[in-house]
């Protein structure tokens, strides 16, 4: 439980990657705990698309923060199936919690990750560079996947200031 601890508390959104290759290991694993997270009816609603080198460089003209995928060694494009869901709410949470997985088991295996979102502005190009043709994925989150080449320190508010009182 203390590892779970420190895992989380040290998690941190990482944009700047060493030049070293993600092993395919470390990418299974990592989709591996993402695929257990809870889902409403277990339903499952996520689908992964690991992308390398050139496929991922092809998606970071549809993103601001496009050096945070060409740095990365790897991204994984997290998709909703709407053929699996029941109700796009719980299914989005459902998704958020698999991501986090995710992301805590890449920390875990001494990778740094960043949960990228500005790319969704553009989720239905990258779905024509991917050739991802099922109508019903849509893109929910791209994830920068690498050896860590910074450590990021933020700051959390205190407790008292994040619970309503009534």
């Amino acid at each position: 439980m203390e590892n779970l601890e420190i895992l989380i508390k040290c998690r941190r959104s990482i944009r700047k990657f060493k030049n070293l290759e993600v092993e395919e290991e470390k990418i299974t694993k990592i989709l591996e705990f993402g695929r257990w997270a809870p889902s409403g009816l277990n339903n499952q609603p996520w689908r992964f698309c690991v992308l390398r080198a050139g496929e991922k460089d092809k998606i970071s003209k549809f993103t601001s923060y496009r050096n945070s995928i060409t740095e990365s060694n790897v991204c994984i494009c997290v998709f909703m199936d709407s053929d699996a869901c029941y109700d796009r709410t719980k299914d989005l949470l459902a998704i958020g919690a698999c991501i986090q997985n995710m992301l805590l088991m890449a920390e875990n295996l001494n990778l740094g990750t960043c949960w990228l979102g500005e790319i969704l502005k553009n989720k239905e190009k990258v779905n024509d560079v991917l050739n991802i043709d099922k109508p019903g994925y849509e893109l929910v989150a791209v994830i920068a996947v690498g050896y860590k080449d910074e450590n990021p320190v933020s700051d959390r508010l205190e407790l008292d200031k994040l619970i309503l009182r009534r």
